[in-house]
């Protein structure tokens, strides 16, 4: 241990103390010992500190910071030396506003297009996931602070996010849902991790010595901090033996003395809780160095041109028929749609940023010598319908040569705690695009959302530029792109299919009540839509240019492949070249190809250049359930290259030697893997690759509520007051939601109707503890004036060992 000296001069009380937060946001300091208290601030794409009364939830204002695009953007750049820049601006203002620990990035797969996180994730594939985040990580890091990478893991709904049991086979687990942080830890060297708050196969995340010793520890030699998600602890000592040091927020001492008797019980070991304050220790002293230098002043134009930058080669362009854009001079323009107005940016939740500066599409039109005629709002923000915003905007349309139609999703749509409903865009906006189709076919949609919509309304357009959720100055940037001053390069990290039921999760998302059974296997995204032949609106990877790209030369040798890209068109621009891999023998299942590698390259019209995109480590693997390790099948592999997982251009074949393992399954027993058709596995054969019996997904609802249990499961309570706490909550969100408090109705949602039961105690910071949670739950179960008396009788216990 690296602080042993320190560690033997403490008293247990005071180790113990160090393992929970002082409050919300900082950890606990021992004056005596000159150990400070280190700050951990949400950040995955801006810092938000929170100016006065901290709180999780974002009630009150942050400082200002830079608002960068989300993640989910990001990854559209497929360019890792582009996240790494930025992650250094992001570390650069995390030094400024005195931040130890920030945030993120968040790598979760984008497991369905509903998951109401996405905006904050960078794709469907953990190869691409990994290397951007690993690049942000360092970023971050060359400041001296620390990243957290979260969330820790298969964590992929927020639907009943906090209690919510993951099934999920050994080897998907490893290959899809790990990977990312595998590359996230061992490349970037993420000093923080995040556990996640759901369960994994029956344990809580932050518990599971499987995943957060046997694997984050042993196999990754991972000597970082693990903190829990904020409210996630649910067994304290559990947790802490499982290597998970530090709890979010405070608890005001409650799990102090939790850790205290189970040390003094034999429980837990002295020395196992020594470990974790060392490496806590660590943490504190390496990221409190860079505060003793001078402070710097953040230069804000700096740093929203690189805000602008990123946003700019990260948008895509989808669709350009009849090369309509970009936009010829002297063409009149009509601008249409609420989000021109007042654009949508960013996520909602713990990521919102507020932004030093905001640029306005309809401010900025002259800068970029659009010539607008005019602007209308055409749609109601929140899905309201109105004949006569459609008729004011057709009105505008008739007389323009071109509409600039800004579409999208709203803010409360796509927020934390909460799933997405559909897939689709408002009926409200859709009316306004078959309705200006009518009257001007000639529509550029520009369209502002966080994740995978459905588009049948595509036909009706003949540009489309999505920006995704480009941060501050994506107004300009996105006007960059229309006029031709950048061309596109961004490229799809997820991919876009034709309905939501064709989507692999499409049976099986979200869970609904105890468990969330992940039975399509590693087929998620691409991987299923390319294996199981099922045709997609925009694929994996896809993304036009003003010019055009030829690929040609390639050579493979065991250690990558080389080939030639040139710029054959007549504008400079950026290519993203990808790498997959496909394993020509059928003895295992898997995907029909992966995505093993990728580079991006600036070419001016008529350049030419060599690029190599090299094998690694997890180029030929696969990770066998029988001996419990990855493995590498002696096969031939098709090795391709391309503009995206569909668009192929060059090919070749190398044999590669196997490690001779055994083989993992028997074919007879799971066809619909083998096939890669697992949209709708059966139950059985689920069981079969899981190699256990599935748990009960259903409540049972003769049982009384208990800690983890949620608040919505007091619709079945035996109390009666339980189940009129119920419909008074029901009822408030309903209300809120129509009158326009969308957010706080979404808030309502998100920290009160899907937290379990221990969160009014660990959510809290001290205000509730374990012992008065058991009186409300004696309430809850039926014992209404016995749990009254038990709550004030512990309350008044807890005032008063307060005050001594």
């Amino acid at each position: 241990m690296k602080y042993k000296d320190m560690i033997n001069n403490m008293t247990v009380e005071e180790k113990a103390s160090l393992m929970s937060g002082k409050d919300f946001w900082q950890t606990m300091n021992i004056e005596r010992l000159g150990i400070n208290s280190i700050f951990l601030a949400d950040g995955p794409h801006g810092i938000r500190k929170q100016a006065a009364a901290a709180d999780h939830l974002g009630l009150n204002p942050s400082i200002e910071a830079t608002c960068f695009p989300t993640a989910a953007t990001v990854a559209n750049s497929w360019n890792e030396e582009l996240s790494q820049i930025m992650g250094e601006y992001l570390g650069e203002e995390a030094v400024a506003q005195k931040v130890n620990v920030l945030l993120g990035p968040g790598i979760n797969m984008k497991r369905s297009p509903l998951a109401g996180r996405n905006f904050e994730y960078f794709s469907e594939d953990p190869y691409l996931a990994g290397k951007l985040a690993a690049g942000m990580i360092k970023g971050i890091q060359s400041h001296g602070i620390s990243a957290c990478v979260k969330h820790f893991a298969v964590n992929n709904q927020e639907e009943r996010r906090m209690s919510i049991d993951t099934i999920v086979d050994e080897r998907t687990l490893r290959e899809i849902y790990l990977t990312a942080f595998e590359i996230a830890i061992k490349e970037g060297q993420s000093k923080t991790v995040m556990s996640a708050y759901n369960m994994l196969n029956g344990e809580y995340t932050n518990e599971n010595t499987h995943l957060m010793r046997e694997i984050l520890r042993d196999e990754w030699n991972y000597e970082g901090v693990v903190v829990t998600d904020w409210g996630g602890s649910n067994d304290r000592v559990a947790g802490l033996i499982a290597g998970n040091e530090l709890e979010m927020p405070t608890t005001a001492g409650e799990t102090n003395k939790e850790i205290i008797e189970a040390i003094r019980s034999g429980k837990l070991k002295e020395e196992v809780l020594d470990e974790c304050v060392d490496r806590l220790l660590e943490l504190v002293f390496t990221t409190e160095e860079v505060f003793k230098k001078p402070a710097k002043n953040i230069d804000v134009q700096k740093h929203h041109q690189m805000a602008q930058i990123v946003a700019e080669e990260s948008i895509v362009l989808l669709k350009n028929e009849d090369n309509i854009l970009p936009l010829n001079k002297g063409k009149k323009v009509a601008v249409i749609g609420d989000f021109a107005k007042e654009a949508r940016y960013q996520g909602a939740g713990s990521s919102i940023v507020n932004p030093t500066t905001l640029d306005n599409t309809l401010q900025s039109l002259n800068e970029f010598g659009i010539d607008s005629i005019g602007f209308e709002e055409g749609f109601d923000r929140y899905g309201k319908k109105s004949k006569k915003k459609i008729a004011k905007a057709c009105d505008l349309a008739k007389d323009a040569d071109i509409v600039l139609l800004y579409i999208g999703l709203d803010e409360v749509t796509e927020a934390e705690g909460l799933d997405r409903p559909g897939m689709v865009l408002p009926e409200n906006q859709i009316e306004l695009i078959n309705a200006l189709y009518e009257v001007n076919p000639n529509i550029v949609a520009v369209l502002s959302c966080g994740a995978a919509i459905e588009m049948a309304w595509v036909t009706k357009v003949k540009g489309l530029v999505h920006t995704y959720l480009s941060g501050q100055a994506g107004a300009k940037a996105t006007l960059r792109i229309l006029n031709g001053d950048v061309s596109p390069s961004g490229k799809l990290a997820e991919t876009y299919p034709i309905r939501y039921e064709d989507t692999p999760a499409y049976y099986q998302f979200p869970g609904k009540e105890v468990s969330v059974e992940y039975r399509e296997g590693p087929f998620i995204g691409y991987r299923y839509y390319d294996t199981a032949n099922v045709n997609v609106l925009f694929p994996f990877g896809f993304g036009l240019s003003y010019t055009t790209f030829e690929y040609s030369d390639l050579k493979v040798t065991r250690a990558g492949a080389t080939f030639t890209i040139t710029n054959s068109g007549e504008v400079a621009a950026r290519e993203a070249a990808q790498l997959y891999v496909g394993c020509t023998s059928d003895v295992i299942f898997r995907p029909k190809k992966e995505l093993k590698g990728f580079t991006k390259v600036f070419l001016h019209p008529g350049e030419s250049k060599e690029v190599t995109i090299p094998f690694d480590d997890k180029t030929f693997r696969y990770f066998n359930v029988k001996t419990n390790q990855w493995e590498i099948e002696e096969a031939e592999y098709d090795i391709l290259v391309g503009a995206s997982s569909v668009d192929i251009r060059l090919t070749e074949k190398l044999f590669v030697e196997g490690t001779e393992a055994e083989l993992p399954y028997g074919r007879e027993m799971l066809p619909s893997y083998f096939s890669g058709k697992t949209n709708n596995v059966s139950l059985e054969e689920f069981e079969a690759l899981l190699g256990w019996k599935v748990p009960a997904a259903k409540w049972d609802q003769s049982k009384p509520l208990g800690y983890n249990d949620t608040i919505a499961q007091c619709q079945y309570a035996k109390g009666l007051f339980a189940r009129f706490a119920f419909k008074a909550i029901t009822f408030s969100h309903s209300f809120l939601w129509k009158i326009g408090k969308r957010s706080t109705a979404n808030l309502i949602m998100m920290s009160v109707y899907h937290m379990p039961f221990r969160g009014m105690a660990r959510m809290t910071g001290g205000m509730m503890n374990m012992p008065m949670l058991d009186g409300v739950l004696m309430i809850v179960n039926g014992q209404f004036y016995k749990g009254l008396r038990h709550v004030l009788r512990e309350r008044k216990k807890m005032v008063k060992a307060a005050k001594r």
